[in-house]
């Protein structure tokens, strides 16, 4: 079996709104392993996002343990986090989060100066990871002159070329027609079969059925797909 790379235990998290406390993940528990392609899936507000953020070390949970290589990180600090989530997971968000005053080879080199880099060895690995998302001849195009499908891609090569490993997928084919966002599908299989481990999460059936392992949340649990039948019996009576 391959190494461990990630694993949640008993994950809990809400939020306030006012007076009201709504808990958004309840009591969350698996592991994913190196080279893994597992899509979290499951309607709008059942915690999806939230998770990925726990996953990724944008954010806490409330309760509960999350260990990244064995190593239990939930309760590190800040700067811990920063430092690890740096070197060990690759970002991907569905808004693409580029820079418009950055060239794309700019932007795709940027996260790389914080680790110590030189300039060459940065756009050096910038246009490697350009080259792997078939877009080597956009490098000194601004954001602005890139298709949503195309800039997609150029926050996935972001994500690569930290060398990370791990590479978290926040709905990356929100933005796109079914067009694109098959496209960049294709390309999260592809950087899936050359060793990526992937998560990807989604709201779209399609999208989630391209993984290898599937995860789906219903109001904020983990559900099973004889659990997922009995809640539409239960609807439908």
């Amino acid at each position: 079996m391959n190494t461990e790379v990630l694993r949640v235990k008993n994950i809990t998290k809400s939020f306030a709104s006012g007076d009201q406390q709504t808990q958004v993940l309840k009591g969350i528990n698996f592991a994913i392993y190196d080279g893994e392609f597992v899509s979290i899936s499951g309607p709008s507000g059942c915690g999806k996002s939230t998770l990925l953020g726990i996953m990724g070390l944008l954010d806490t949970p409330d309760e509960g343990e999350y260990y990244l290589d064995g190593l239990l990180v939930s309760d590190m600090n800040v700067n811990q986090r920063a430092k690890i989530r740096g070197s060990r997971i690759g970002f991907v968000f569905q808004a693409f989060n580029l820079i418009d005053e950055y060239t794309v080879l700019e932007n795709i080199a940027l996260p790389l100066k914080y680790r110590g880099l030189r300039l060459e060895q940065r756009q050096a690995r910038a246009l490697d990871c350009l080259d792997k998302v078939g877009l080597a001849d956009k490098a000194g195009l601004f954001p602005g002159q890139l298709s949503g499908g195309q800039q997609q891609r150029v926050s996935i090569a972001r994500a690569l070329a930290g060398d990370s490993g791990i590479m978290l997928v926040d709905e990356p084919t929100g933005n796109l027609d079914s067009k694109n966002g098959d496209a960049v599908m294709a390309l999260l299989q592809d950087l899936n079969q050359l060793g990526t481990t992937i998560v990807l999460v989604t709201h779209d059936p399609r999208y989630a059925d391209m993984a290898g392992r599937k995860i789906h949340l219903r109001d904020g649990m983990i559900v099973t797909p004889e659990h997922e039948k009995g809640a539409e019996v239960a609807r439908a009576c």
